[in-house]
C-alpha cells in the first residue's frame, strides 16, 4: 500500500513528522519525506500554497508511475478555514466533494467527488464528514469573505481540488482530510496573501513588514498560531489512525469493523 500525503506548509506537517522517522528524498526535482507507517509506504509532499500544488503532485505521480507503479491513495491534508459556524477550530473534516474557483468546460466552479470509501473511513477515524470543501484562489481573510461562500461549502482551502484532480487522473484514489484552523466568525490577524512567495511558501520577512505596519495584530497572531498548532496536532492524531487502518484494509473496507477498532 503506497500513500501520498500532501501538506501546503512545513508547519502543518510538523506534528505528524515528529511522530515518525520521515527521511527526505529528492524525486522529480522535489523533496519528499518517506516513512513506513504500519503496513503502508507513506510519502509526504510539501506542495506549497495555492495553484502550484497540482503541478508538484503531477510531477511526483508521473515519476512514481514510471518507476514504482504509482500510489494507491492520495490524501490532501493540512489546515482549512471554516465557512460555517458549526465547524470549530481543531476539528478534522473530510468532504464528500471538492469545489473549485477555476473554469472547467466553460463553467465556473469545477466539482470533484472524493472516494466514497475513503471518506467513510475518515469518519470512522475521527474526522467529521461534511458535504464539500471550496478550493479558493486566495486566502479568505475576513468574516465577510467567508460568509459569502457559506452556502457553497463547509470549509475553504487552496489546494485539494488541483491535487486530487492530478492524483485521480493517474490512478490513485483520493480524499481530503483537513483540520480547521480558524472559525467562520473569525478574521485572520494579517492578510496572509501578502506574505506568500512565488513558490507558495510563507515569506517571513513579509510577515514582519505587516506586523510593523499593524503591531496591534501581534496578540491575535500569537493566538492564531497556537490555534493552528493545536489543529495540526489533531490532524496528526487522525492521520495516524487513518493510515494504520487503511494499510490493513486497503481495498475492501467494512466500516462496522473499522469503527470497532
Amino acid at each position: 500500500m503506497r500513500v501520498l500525503v500532501t501538506f501546503a506548509l512545513e508547519a502543518e506537517f510538523a506534528p505528524w513528522r515528529n511522530r515518525h522517522s520521515f527521511a527526505p528524498v529528492r524525486i522529480a526535482g522535489l523533496t519528499l519525506y518517506r516513512a513506513q507507517i504500519a503496513e503502508a509506504e507513506v510519502a509526504v509532499l510539501l506542495a506549497g500554497v495555492g495553484g502550484s500544488a497540482g503541478a508538484g503532485v503531477r510531477g511526483v505521480m508521473t515519476e512514481f508511475l514510471d518507476r514504482d507503479h504509482g500510489f494507491d491513495v492520495c490524501i490532501s491534508s493540512g489546515l482549512a478555514g471554516a465557512l460555517r459556524p458549526e465547524h470549530l477550530p481543531g476539528e478534522v473534516l473530510a468532504p464528500r466533494e471538492l469545489r473549485s474557483h477555476r473554469m472547467y468546460g466553460g463553467l465556473l466552479g469545477g466539482r470533484l467527488a472524493c472516494d466514497d470509501s475513503l471518506v467513510e473511513l475518515a469518519g470512522c477515524c475521527g474526522a467529521k464528514i461534511v458535504e464539500s470543501f471550496y478550493t479558493a484562489e486566495r486566502i479568505l481573510v475576513s468574516v465577510a469573505e467567508k460568509s459569502a461562500l457559506a452556502r457553497t461549502a463547509d470549509a475553504v482551502e487552496m489546494e485539494s481540488f488541483d491535487i486530487l484532480k492530478e492524483a485521480c487522473a493517474r490512478g490513485a484514489r483520493g480524499v481530503a482530510i483537513r483540520a480547521v484552523s480558524d472559525a467562520a466568525g473569525e478574521n485572520l490577524p494579517l492578510d496572509f496573501n501578502r506574505t506568500l512567495a512565488r513558490n507558495g511558501r510563507v515569506n517571513f520577512s513579509k510577515v514582519l513588514i505587516q506586523l510593523a505596519r499593524r503591531p496591534q495584530a501581534l496578540p491575535q497572531l500569537v493566538r492564531f498560531a497556537r490555534q493552528s498548532r493545536r489543529a495540526a496536532e489533531s490532524l496528526a492524531d487522525c492521520l495516524d489512525r487513518y493510515v494504520g487502518v487503511l494499510a490493513k484494509q486497503p481495498l475492501v473496507l467494512r466500516f462496522e469493523e473499522v469503527a470497532a477498532t
